[in-house]
């Protein structure tokens, strides 16, 4: 079999992280490449295609599979995902295990799977994008903090900005409009790791998903995502929820937006959806 480059963002100088920079090395036909600063998979996705390379490898969480999907080349290429960081959200929602070498032998096995990617002005986002609070948590978080603790990094600076008051976003669709205070786009079902937010998603529908919150109140919107990760939803008189297939989302303030846990930029924002864009190694879907 010919190797396969598997693009490795280590995150950080630690014990776990040469012990994981070993065994992905020690996977049979693997090639490592190792990125050495911020958007740097995207680069080495673009480089690794250009030699040649048809299918290409992200080692990481969510924010290194975004960042090598950017670099793709979509119509030729074929994306794997080895789910080794923070958070591995998408990885989950495809069935691909956390298991090392069990994820590497389904991308050996070669089954592909041709799925929607969503895309916020030229960056494209294989699971979700929030505007407001959560990428204000995501801006918040320190890359040091997070790789020192985990996901709990998030509740911490969640913990921090409990004080500051909600923005006013305005949201435009060929629908109609609309308003509230914190928008949650998904491509998915899940938001936070294996957590329903989109129940009516599916990942080849045409069709991005939408999670608006009304509520002005930062501990009423914390209180509703708090409800939902138990599995009950609070509240629902206080959040709106639709698909469309575009929409743009402006603000009178400075907001943030992330993609796939990473940040991209303010407000405006522009999202549209590529039907079936990407094909990415993945077991069939369970029905």
């Amino acid at each position: 079999m010919e190797e396969i480059p598997v693009i490795f963002n280590p995150n950080a100088r630690s014990l776990r992280a040469t012990r994981l920079r070993a065994r992905i090395e020690a996977l049979p036909g693997c090639r490592l490449v190792i990125t050495e600063k911020p958007g740097h998979g995207r680069d080495l996705a673009a480089a690794e295609f250009a030699a040649g390379y048809r299918t290409i490898v992200a080692a990481g969480g969510d924010g290194s599979v975004n960042d090598v999907v950017n670099g793709l080349d979509l119509s030729r290429s074929t994306l794997g995902i080895l789910p080794v960081g923070t958070m591995n959200v998408f990885a989950h929602e495809l069935g691909i295990p956390r298991n090392l070498e069990a994820a590497w032998q389904i991308i050996r096995n070669g089954h592909t799977r041709q799925i929607d990617l969503g895309r916020a002005n030229q960056n494209y986002f294989v699971q979700l994008a929030g505007v407001g609070i959560d990428a204000q948590i995501v801006e918040a978080t320190s890359p040091e903090r997070k790789n020192r603790l985990g996901p709990l990094a998030y509740l911490l600076s969640a913990a921090q900005l409990a004080g500051r008051p909600c923005p006013l976003l305005e949201l435009q669709t060929p629908e109609g409009t609309h308003t509230g205070s914190f928008a949650l786009v998904g491509n998915g079902r899940c938001y936070g790791g294996p957590f329903t937010f989109f129940r009516n998603a599916l990942l080849n529908d045409g069709k991005l998903d939408v999670l608006l919150f009304k509520s002005s109140g930062y501990w009423r919107l914390a209180r509703y995502v708090g409800a939902a990760l138990m599995g009950s939803h609070a509240n629902p008189e206080d959040v709106e929820y639709f698909q469309t297939t575009s929409l743009t989302i402006r603000s009178a303030q400075t907001v943030p937006v992330e993609i796939d846990g990473e940040l991209s930029g303010h407000v405006p924002v522009h999202f549209d959806i590529l039907p079936r864009g990407l094909r990415v190694l993945a077991p069939p879907p369970a029905h």
